[in-house]
């Protein structure tokens, strides 16, 4: 790769680090959000490196930022997104102050370190170290876009930027949250790069019986003792479905070839990688091969003495890339099926059916070349996400794009980094955090010369 323009400025990582406990220190818990002031400082930052911003909003208060450095001839245009919204944080849990921004024992410590305000600052330390250098693509453009609203599904963020402002994106490569932290697996060192996530389809199962007073039990037909053997039933998980990323990554880890394998072959394969790393198996592997259906919440009698003549089961239901409600249903009926089981219905609460991206490509032989290079030996896998990001509104607006999910980090681990997002004492390695920065200042020069 050519070192242009000046473009490796040895701040680039002091600067990630930095606006990083800025960001942290902006309270931007969703719900209320209150983004705006967490945007303006990497307006401000991105517009003084050269950047064209643009402050869009739905909602007063919570706006996104789409910054724009162009290039000198026409050519393709990398999208780097990253949402500053955060879930909320409970002090009472933490052992130090969430929102505390500072650096203490060579990590950033606080709500959104991991999730997702780590790779902004990476994502826009890189550009503006660039912008700042007097770089620019010699062709097409590089993109900053930061979203509002992500944690409560992106209505204020993504979704409605994409719906209401494609003209202003319009990319051909997009780099989001979702992959990137390594792992060790049979002595080799992995980076999963996400290719694609799961839909969400939530649906409730109701029963129905008949109400009674509470104290003579024989008077009512109790809606929520149907209602407990289906739930008891959802335990047992619809079979394993043969998914692209599922396959390749258990190909991956396990050196075998699956390529037609059906649930049966499959099952095998997983069982033979649970031997030998039951954690890959249990948290990224399985995942990516079944519909999985997760009861939380149940709600039945208005009050403490009425026999309930109905009750309903919510369910969290997250579904292979581009199957929908018709599998899903099909997925209950068969476990469910018995010739004793209560009759119930079934009503989807949420329709999002999750999508993919190629997993080859101009931007995957990029990332897979970086990787090499830096951590010489390391392999790059694909992976679907078990949960639910912006990336899908993106590929859903840009079917012909490359929407990835890769923030590289190597000082902390998978097993160590994902406990903490969304969890108590969230932090990272500021070292990773220079290491990201360094990742995507070095994409954009290769994918835009």
């Amino acid at each position: 790769m050519d070192d242009t323009a000046g473009a490796t400025e040895q701040g680039i990582g002091t600067t990630a680090v930095e606006l990083l406990g800025g960001l942290i220190q902006i309270d931007t818990v969703n719900p209320p959000g209150n983004e705006e002031p967490a945007q303006e400082l990497i307006a401000d930052l991105l517009s003084g490196a050269g950047f064209g911003c643009e402050l869009l909003a739905a909602e007063a208060g919570r706006p996104n930022l789409v910054a724009r450095l162009r290039g000198a001839a026409a050519g393709p245009t990398l999208c780097l997104i990253g949402h500053v919204d955060t879930v909320t944080a409970d002090p009472a849990d933490w052992s130090f102050d969430p929102w505390a921004g500072d650096v203490a024992g060579g990590e950033v410590r606080g709500r959104g370190a991991q999730d997702m305000k780590g790779q902004v600052a990476a994502e826009v330390a890189a550009a503006a170290a660039l912008g700042r250098s007097g770089w620019r693509p010699e062709r097409g453009e590089l993109l900053v876009v930061t979203l509002a609203d992500e944690e409560t599904g992106g209505e204020l963020g993504a979704r409605w930027l994409c719906k209401t402002h494609p003209e202003k994106l319009e990319p051909d490569y997009v780099v989001n949250e979702g992959g990137g932290i390594v792992f060790e697996a049979g002595g080799a060192r992995f980076y999963p790069l996400c290719v694609a996530e799961k839909g969400i389809l939530r649906f409730k199962l109701r029963t129905r019986g008949r109400a009674g007073h509470a104290s003579v039990p024989a008077l009512g037909d109790n809606a929520l003792l149907k209602l407990a053997p289906l739930i008891s039933r959802l335990g047992a998980q619809p079979p394993l479905e043969p998914t692209p990323e599922g396959i390749a990554f258990l190909e991956a880890m396990t050196g075998g070839e699956l390529d037609g394998a059906g649930a049966r072959e499959l099952e095998e394969a997983l069982a033979r990688l649970r031997e030998r790393e039951p954690a890959l198996a249990t948290y990224l592997a399985e995942p990516m091969l079944r519909v999985t259906m997760t009861p939380t919440r149940v709600s039945a009698s208005p009050k403490a003495n009425i026999i309930p003549a109905h009750a309903e089961v919510l369910v969290d239901c997250r579904v292979p890339p581009e199957l929908g409600e018709e599998h899903v249903r099909e997925r209950i009926t068969r476990l469910l099926a018995d010739g004793d089981v209560p009759e119930y219905e079934v009503d989807f609460t949420e329709r999002d059916v999750g999508n993919r991206s190629p997993a080859a490509g101009p931007l995957a032989d990029a990332i897979a070349a970086w990787v090499e290079r830096t951590d010489p030996g390391a392999r790059v896998v694909p992976i679907a996400m078990p949960a639910f990001s912006d990336s899908n509104s993106f590929r859903r607006a840009f079917p012909d794009a490359a929407v990835y999910g890769f923030c590289p980090q190597r000082g902390m681990t998978l097993a160590e980094a994902d406990p903490l997002v969304h969890g108590a004492d969230e932090r990272i390695k500021a070292a990773d955090v220079e290491y990201a920065a360094t990742f995507f200042r070095e994409l954009a020069m290769e994918l835009l010369r």
